[in-house]
């Protein structure tokens, strides 16, 4: 990978061009708009950074909080009066942008900081409102039913565009596949921005905090600063601050270079096919950001892929207990936080008692991160492993009860009386291939790539019905190894492993080429200078284990929203987002639209 030092980052050059002339019948707010767009039009070329440090932005923040705020020009006025006023660096470009001046390229930049941290004062309210409408509506997918025709997709359609509608923006509902909110410009050049309504499906039951608390996942529950709901972290908070970005440009009458549309995907988390959908009918941009990943801006995912083993469900064979159910992740991209496995027998006491000895057993040798419990309902016995939920992408960050679960019940066959079936099969297969370990190294398929990372592999999706029980391993693949060459390696040493195991089962893999962009041109720069800025980052782009919709597309980057040295919460158990880094995501991604949509080139 290539790093960029920060002198370079530092260093941004804007390209000179040509002043646009200004009619003298402008409104007075057109003008100033106008001239802020001129300015930058006709910079020099100059350091591209702005000099609000983070306590002039909190000091703002403050004096607002308590102040009330009408417009952009109104709350520029404000400050003019205050200490930010009368610095060597702010105060000019205020007076320059109230005085209707052109402004040099760091002035420039100077305005649209100052536009980021406006929005976040005057509409934080609205917008943290608006994330728990979207939340309250259950965006799952459902079994047999197309996204496109699941009535809480037309729900949220219904919303997004009666917020679009409301906020004076341009809303297109492409046949209930994507939904697009486009933000006029000048020019003809596009900058898609996407994020997803879709999320993963919730298992209410472990939605639990360690006090007790029971949170219902479909209503934003505020304890301290975190939001609590499905949603608030992947991805409908990019929705919101996306949306309430486009609006404050649209009220301010700031003119563009060109346009944004805001690309609402509804098939992110399971089919994907709602973007290419949107694109074999409409041109696609030449340039796209996710706001679905990780900060300052990742250049490159992981490919994405998948072994699934299908057992055929058999009936039991020997004598003991039998396991007639196991839970694991309700999704291929989600590790849950517990898994539960059901035995039947006619000694449920001495059953139980057996289990929780192998349990704590089990767990004492394997770290004592998590917790095994046996328990006895009814004439069954329900045996729980307790580990911590995480995105399957990040599989380091959690501990996963599903592979625990699995090798547990391996370890005990033998040493208590268990019958033979489609679930022991996978608990053998589990444990004989991929064990605890999540980079591949039990089977032997472990690689890594020095800016991407490890190839993972988590054990994530159990399913079964009344033909098959199933079982997911996720994988995300870094540069190193072609697909094709990971995927013949995979099967070569699962087909070993079957044929001298003999045990029925069908394999199929899907995975997918890793994305990797060279980190070149104006617009790439400003958006790295503009996240490193306001969050206090190192000036380096970054990599992501997990793949989003720009993927596949030109000049496609992840924009946020999530800071890399906190855990990831999306797709887990007691998914949350706090309230401090929601409304610095609401700034920073409207610094961002002002700042990329007047570029004179990108």
């Amino acid at each position: 990978c290539r790093n960029v030092s920060d002198s370079l980052i530092r260093n941004v050059l804007l390209t000179t061009g040509k002043g646009m002339q200004l009619s003298m019948h402008f409104p007075l707010k057109q003008l100033v708009a106008a001239s802020l767009f001129a300015a930058t039009l006709t910079a020099v070329s100059t350091p591209a950074f702005a000099n609000i440090t983070a306590e002039q932005s909190t000091a703002i923040l403050k004096h607002f909080g308590e102040t009330p705020v009408s417009d952009f020009r109104g709350f520029l006025a404000t400050l003019s009066k205050g200490d930010l006023g009368k610095t060597a660096d702010v105060g000019p470009a205020i007076n320059a942008f109230l005085d209707n001046k052109t402004l040099s390229a760091e002035q420039q930049n100077e305005i649209n900081r100052l536009l980021g941290i406006y929005t976040r004062i005057k509409y934080g309210k609205a917008a943290l409102e608006t994330l728990r409408e979207l939340v309250e509506i259950p965006t799952f997918n459902v079994d047999g039913v197309p996204q496109y025709q699941n009535p809480e997709f037309l729900k949220i359609a219904d919303k997004i565009q009666a917020l679009a509608k409301a906020f004076n923006l341009n809303f297109r509902n492409i046949d209930n596949r994507v939904y697009e909110i486009s933000l006029e410009g000048s020019g003809d050049e596009v900058v898609g921005i996407h994020a997803h309504a879709d999320v993963v499906p919730v298992t209410p039951e472990n939605w639990v905090l360690k006090d007790g608390t029971k949170l219902d996942p479909f209503k934003v529950t505020l304890i301290g600063d975190r939001m609590y709901g499905r949603g608030t972290e992947d991805d409908k908070n990019g929705i919101v601050v996306a949306m309430y970005a486009m609006k404050v440009i649209k009220e301010e009458k700031l003119p563009l270079a060109r346009q944004f549309k805001l690309l609402v995907d509804t098939t992110e988390e399971t089919s994907g096919d709602a973007i290419p959908y949107y694109f074999e009918h409409n041109p696609t941009p030449q340039y796209n950001l996710a706001l679905d990943g990780g900060y300052p801006v990742v250049i490159a995912e992981k490919g994405y892929g998948t072994v699934m083993a299908t057992f055929p469900r058999r009936k039991g064979e020997g004598s003991g207990a039998e396991i007639v159910a196991m839970t694991g992740g309700m999704a291929t991209n989600q590790i849950p936080s517990a898994s539960v496995a059901t035995f039947v027998t006619d000694q449920p006491a001495e059953l139980a008692a057996s289990l929780q000895k192998a349990g704590a057993e089990y767990a004492k040798r394997n770290g004592g991160d998590f917790e095994v419990a046996a328990k006895v309902e009814g004439k069954d016995v329900k045996l729980t492993v307790t580990g911590v939920s995480a995105h399957s992408s990040e599989p380091e960050s959690g501990v996963n009860p599903v592979a625990r679960m699995l090798e547990l019940i391996h370890s005990v066959d033998g040493k208590i009386a268990l019958k033979h079936n489609h679930i022991t099969d996978a608990a053998r297969y589990a444990s004989d291939n991929w064990g605890l370990d999540y980079l591949g190294g039990k089977l032997g398929v472990g690689f890594a790539d020095d800016f991407m990372g490890p190839l993972t592999t988590s054990l994530t999706f159990v399913g079964q019905d009344d033909k098959a029980f199933k079982l997911a391993v996720n994988l995300r693949v870094p540069k190193g190894k072609s697909p094709e060459t990971l995927k013949k390696e995979i099967a070569d040493k699962l087909s070993a492993w079957d044929k001298n195991s003999k045990v029925a089962v069908d394999f199929t893999y899907s995975i997918a080429e890793p994305m990797y962009r060279n980190p070149e041109g104006e617009w790439v720069k400003a958006l790295l200078a503009v996240a490193t800025e306001n969050l206090g980052m190192e000036h380096k782009f970054g990599t992501s284990a997990g793949a989003t919709s720009v993927h596949e597309l030109p000049n496609g980057v992840q924009f946020g929203l999530a800071r890399p040295e906190v855990k990831y919460t999306g797709h887990t158990d007691n998914e949350f987002k706090t309230v401090d880094q929601f409304l610095l995501d609401l700034q920073i991604v409207t610094e961002m639209m002002g700042r990329v949509g007047q570029l004179p080139k990108l």
